[in-house]
């Protein structure tokens, strides 16, 4: 319980970066964009939106056309700020995180409603998460990078 406090105070003194956060419409994690570039793209099913922060952390939003952020994921030397990203999924996160062992391996949290995966290593950190209800049919989870 002590890592829960830990981590959710942590979380919201970070600052928050121009992410949307998941199940909400794009933009809506934040109100102070800090992307250094940002690419659009559409398919479609969704449009992703690639933004690249100042850390060098890589994010990559994918949207429906109903404006909803059903993926996002992310890559770079360090963890996006994972509050602004998952939203009020994240104390899903950071629960999944406690209940593996520390250090080991990748950290799953998969359920029927959300999924999330991190793993990598310092300097090299890269994960996805989704609503599996959300993803559009026909489209493969495993080609969302």
């Amino acid at each position: 319980m002590k890592f829960v406090k830990i981590a959710l105070a942590i979380a919201t003194l970070l600052p928050l970066a121009s992410h949307a956060a998941l199940g909400g419409a794009p933009g809506a994690g934040s109100s102070a964009p800090k992307a250094v570039r940002s690419m659009l793209q559409n398919t479609a099913a969704y449009s992703v939106n690639t933004s690249v922060n100042a850390d060098g952390v890589a994010v990559r939003e994918y949207t429906l056309p109903s404006n909803v952020v059903f993926a996002v994921t992310w890559q770079g030397p360090v963890r996006p700020d994972m509050t602004a990203l998952l939203g009020s999924y994240f104390p899903r996160f950071v629960s999944a995180a406690e209940a593996r062992p520390h250090g080991i391996g990748p950290m799953i949290e998969r359920s029927s409603d959300l999924v999330i995966q991190s793993v990598g290593r310092p300097g090299n950190l890269f994960g996805k998460a989704y609503l599996p209800r959300l993803v559009p049919a026909g489209v493969s989870i495993d080609d969302l990078q």
